[in-house]
């Protein structure tokens, strides 16, 4: 049996000098460095005003920052690394100074050497690794590695997008990108997976994703979910225009719901007060951060190197 497939999913997420307990929720707040990103592009184009925004996602909730300097949309065209690093690579050091775990949402192994070298501490990558070069950008390193599937490029990505049985498909492929990072030296605890909801996706086989997700969440890796804002939220809510928050939000609890250990969102203090609701009304009590957050003498909610003890929420 492929040995990825073999094994429970690990306690712990390891991301370089940061370690979070896989066990419970955990959420990555969205910072799109770029003028065209589908939601938030062009809002965080000025690094003094993207670090502060990445700094308030961290004092929201967020575990880690997401730093992305070239758009991954439907249609998006690709950016020359050069350019993605200039974006990026002073958001970066202006994060990583105030002691907070970042990962960069890239596909080109000279920007996730550049960005490992400035301290980013995840590569978040929408081709699972697959560009030549990429895996051994990482492998040596102790960062934390996201894979995600897409059938596609973000240009035609959504151009009828098919698949015999899009649950299947995605899960082979993903424990196949996590053996090759393995067989490379990653440790399995370096480790996540994302089904890459709406890269190359219908709604319809977005649902059945979502559907399928506890079987993904036991195939020995936790699973991250992204489906913050996203156009097929807007087809299932009726609205084509307006405001997503309430869908984002619903589409996180779902995803958590049905296995997922991660979601990467961009409205960071609604979802986490959601999920702990959400978690509280499961566990039929307040968890330890939760306590620590509501009584003002408790210590700041910062994710400190070495590892994170805390319960989520």
């Amino acid at each position: 049996m492929n040995s990825a497939i073999a094994h429970q999913p690990p306690e712990f997420l390891r991301c370089g000098r940061y370690t979070f307990d896989a066990s419970v929720p955990r959420v990555i707040g969205i910072l799109n460095v770029t003028p065209d990103s589908f939601s938030d592009g062009g809002r965080f184009l000025d690094v003094e005003r993207a670090v502060a925004h990445a700094l308030r996602m961290h004092a929201e909730g967020a575990d880690v920052i997401d730093v992305g300097g070239e758009s991954t949309r439907p249609g998006a065209a690709e950016v020359p690394a050069d350019e993605e690093l200039r974006r990026i690579l002073p958001v970066v050091e202006g994060i990583v100074a105030a002691d907070v775990a970042v990962s960069v949402d890239t596909s080109k192994p000279e920007v996730m050497r550049a960005a490992l070298a400035a301290g980013a501490s995840m590569i978040n990558d929408v081709r699972a690794l697959r560009a030549p070069g990429a895996v051994e950008a990482v492998a040596r390193t102790q960062a934390g590695i996201c894979l995600m599937h897409m059938q596609g490029e973000p240009r035609t990505m959504q151009h009828a997008p098919f698949y015999l049985d899009v649950s299947a498909e995605v899960r082979e492929f993903l424990l196949r990108r996590a053996q090759a990072c393995i067989d490379a030296g990653v440790d399995r605890d370096r480790i996540l997976i994302d089904p890459g909801i709406g890269f190359g996706k219908d709604l319809a086989q977005n649902l059945a994703l979502l559907n399928a997700l506890p079987d993904l969440a036991c195939a020995g890796f936790p699973v991250l979910v992204g489906w913050s804002r996203k156009s097929s939220l807007a087809r299932i809510i009726g609205r084509q225009t307006g405001d997503r928050l309430a869908a984002s939000i619903g589409a996180a609890l779902a995803a958590v719901a049905q296995g997922a250990a991660w979601v990467r969102v961009h409205d960071v203090r609604e979802t986490v007060d959601a999920l702990a609701v959400w978690c509280a009304a499961r566990a039929g009590r307040l968890t330890a951060r939760r306590l620590a957050a509501t009584d003002a003498a408790a210590p700041d909610r910062t994710v400190h190197p070495d590892i994170d003890t805390r319960s989520f929420p």
